[in-house]
């Protein structure tokens, strides 16, 4: 089947042509909006229908009740605000001319709207907490409270390495790389961290079941100690070339930032894959998680608050996976007969922690291959720079 974009409509707010020349010539007299690399991320996904329907940075309206209901002000399910926060001067019809951390014009805002967001709301509500030591929680105080609405169109995108080129995948072009591949089940994988080996185990039990794969990091800005980008994409060409086989995966990058909103970020992740034309998504354990702010499970709890018609993509819910001794493979409670002595839990995080203490993660936790390139990563930033 193909599934509809959010809403019904795939977005695209590139400007081309003429209106792209007169828009850039119009940028250079309009004030300026420094957008930060989170923002410029939301811009990319915006302007290529990855936040279908969403057209423009979302008012007070969007934004309550959003925060509120986890809905848009016409109800449809939305679990993030996606707003614009900016201490630039404007009043409602002003053009801003949107401009990317690397100070290139990425589009043109029309104002309809200059409005205060309530931060400590937002963060109670869409993070679970206020606290500060939460990564999400840090980047909306620093943002501030006032935000600028309205429609966007966009003359660039922010630039990508140049090694993801062959992985800038839109989501008009996803849809059709994966109608020509015959697939009309696919199953979406949201990940921050290089895939181990309870990721291989939950990402091939949702493949036995559907046409296709769809794996989809996300490649924006991430907490300081996450494994960068352009480690991780090497991480998955490698598994993929000798772990998956090539005719029913297909790997792509989400521009997006991380908010590390736990259960609201999962509905968030599932509805941008089902732009990008998934109609099943993976969620694990911990989903869009951080330190001990969420449930082990709450991230698939969330989805129950929801009327499975309203998201059209369906959640394939995972336990916690583990190396099994008795069996010698990868396994759940559901699976296998290992008491918790003998089970060994994978997680991003004890990987990275055995990289920093100079430890190779065995095969259990990880491939060679990975493990390999994970090393190399951490010894050549360990290695002094010449003077």
């Amino acid at each position: 089947m193909t599934i509809s974009a959010h809403g019904g409509e795939l977005v695209d707010l590139l400007a081309r042509g003429a209106e792209r020349d007169e828009l850039v010539s119009l940028g250079g007299s309009l004030a300026r909006v420094e957008l930060t690399s989170k923002q410029a991320a939301d811009l990319e996904l915006m302007a290529i229908g990855g936040l279908s329907p969403l057209r423009g940075f979302q008012g007070l309206a969007d934004w309550g009740r959003v925060v509120d209901e986890m809905r848009l002000s016409d109800g449809l399910p939305w679990s993030i605000p996606v707003t614009l926060a900016s201490d630039v001067e404007a009043t409602q019809g002003d053009q801003l001319a949107l401009h990317g951390p690397d100070g290139r014009l990425l589009g043109v805002l029309t104002v309809e709207e200059v409005f205060e967001r309530d931060v400590e709301r937002e963060a109670e509500r869409v993070y679970r907490t206020t606290d500060d030591k939460h990564p999400g929680v840090a980047v909306l105080r620093a943002e501030g409270a006032r935000c600028i609405a309205g429609p966007v169109r966009v003359v660039d995108l922010p630039d990508h390495p140049e090694a993801f080129q062959p992985y800038l995948l839109p989501p008009a072009e996803s849809r059709e790389a994966f109608a020509e591949r015959g697939w009309k089940a696919i199953v979406g994988f949201q990940t921050r961290n290089p895939i181990h080996r309870a990721h291989e185990y939950i990402t091939k039990a949702a493949l036995e079941g559907v046409d296709g794969l769809f794996i989809h990091p996300l490649v924006g800005d991430t907490k300081s100690d996450d494994i960068p980008a352009s480690v991780r994409m090497r991480c998955y060409e490698a598994l993929i070339e000798g772990y998956y086989p090539s005719d029913r995966v297909l790997l792509a990058i989400n521009p997006a930032a991380m908010r590390y909103a736990g259960p609201r970020e999962a509905i968030f992740h599932a509805l941008i894959r089902k732009n990008y034309g998934c109609t099943h998504f993976i969620v694990g354990r911990d989903h869009a998680g951080v330190g001990d702010y969420y449930g082990t499970y709450d991230a698939q709890h969330i989805f129950g608050e929801f009327d499975p018609h309203d998201l059209e993509i369906e959640p394939l819910m995972f336990e916690h996976a583990f190396y099994c001794k008795i069996t010698k493979g990868m396994a759940t409670t559901k699976t296998s007969p290992a008491g918790p002595e003998d089970r060994v839990f994978l997680s991003g995080t004890k990987v990275r922690e055995m990289l920093t203490e100079g430890r190779r993660p065995p095969e259990e936790f990880t491939r060679p291959e990975v493990a390999d390139i994970l090393i190399e990563a951490m010894e050549s930033e360990a290695a002094p720079v010449a003077q």
